[in-house]
């Protein structure tokens, strides 16, 4: 019989959650164990990895902008820099304007300080070829892309460099989760953290997961531009010569574990309405993304057992969210710091949770 090894942490699931949790760790030199499954169609490795502080219809800034982004900006550089690897590409997004009416309002919004350090640039006509921007465009900054699955992998390099990494299919039936800590096989942990996006456990079923199927396209085309694009679909230059990626769709009521037609001619009409250079599709990907209906990220301590957590949730905006919140759960859980309420798991316990008879 094996004998049992210790860690401090076990992690289930290694996405942009498990990821970023883990440089947390491993940087406070904690034991880990991370165990992620063998799936292809998360949403961490098929995403395009757009982050952009700018956002929606009404482009509004997003929550905690000012907070995050220095932080997103700081967390991959290093990560870089531990793994040796190059996998983040800061780059300027344009949206272009679509009536006089909206390029008046953005010239007066640039004034605004809450604005200013993301504006690079106002143009009030044409500015890129074979762009639709008739009425000129909005041109930010600190935008970009990140190479997720790349990222993923010099992360998963780390993990087993650093400490255990196991890729292997789990079932709630193989963990015992206890008040004083947690046994997989012939590990003891002392916490274990579910970062398993929309594959559900029976400590956290309770939360309200939205599983929100998205799906993108990869195009090829002699175009070449450093420049991110977006305006109904987002156009994201790839560090494959000539390779571009364009998504996403966002759908609630389809699950189906395949590409669809529906949103293949969804994103090259969206596309065709944005951009003029000529392409070739290449590829298609669809993931689920773990989304929460108000939009902020699970994070927090089981409401019965205190060797268990969750972070998860993290919707469309997980490359912004992760390396931020992943080191505010570390220093709750270390530190006893007290978890933001807008997304402490807290605010939906009398909702959704009851405590097993």
């Amino acid at each position: 019989m094996k004998k049992s090894q210790h860690v401090d942490y076990i992690i289930i699931g290694q996405g942009l959650a498990g990821s970023a949790l883990a440089i947390q760790l491993v940087k406070l030199g904690k034991r880990i164990l991370v165990i992620d499954q063998p799936l292809r169609n998360t949403s961490s490795r098929v995403a395009a990895g757009l982050f952009n502080p700018i956002t929606g219809r009404r482009m509004a800034k997003t929550w905690m902008a000012d907070i995050l982004f220095p932080y997103l900006h700081n967390h991959y550089r290093a990560v870089e820099t531990l793994t040796g690897e190059r996998f983040f590409y800061p780059m300027p997004l344009y949206r272009p304007f679509l009536s006089i009416e909206e390029q008046n309002e953005w010239m007066a919004k640039s004034a605004a300080p809450v604005f200013q350090p993301y504006i690079e640039n106002i143009f009030t006509h044409s500015a890129y070829p074979n762009v639709s921007d008739v009425y000129g465009g909005l041109l930010l900054r600190q935008c970009g892309y990140l190479d997720t699955t790349h990222y993923i992998e010099s992360v998963r390099m780390l993990i087993e460099r650093e400490a255990i990494f196991l890729m292997e299919y789990i079932e709630d039936k193989d963990l015992t989760v206890r008040q004083d800590g947690v046994r997989f096989k012939n590990y003891e942990a002392d916490k274990i953290i579910f970062c398993n996006g929309t594959h559900a456990n029976k400590w956290f079923d309770w939360l309200p997961i939205r599983r929100l199927k998205g799906e993108t396209i990869r195009i090829q085309s002699s175009h070449r531009q450093e420049l991110i694009i977006n305006r109904g679909v987002y156009i994201v230059p790839s560090n494959q010569a000539g390779e571009w990626r364009v998504g996403a769709t966002y759908n609630l009521q389809d699950e189906s574990p395949v590409v669809t037609e529906n949103a293949r001619n969804e994103l090259v009409e969206k596309m065709k309405e944005l951009v003029s250079f000529p392409f070739n599709i290449v590829g298609q990907e669809w993931g689920l993304r773990a989304a929460t209906p108000d939009r902020r990220p699970f994070l927090g301590r089981h409401p019965e057992l205190s060797s268990a957590f969750i972070f998860n949730g993290l919707g469309t905006k997980g490359v912004s969210l992760a390396p931020f919140f992943a080191e505010v759960l570390v220093h709750s859980i270390e530190n006893g710091e007290p978890l933001n309420k807008e997304v402490d798991i807290e605010r939906y316990k009398l909702l959704y949770w009851s405590s097993p008879t």
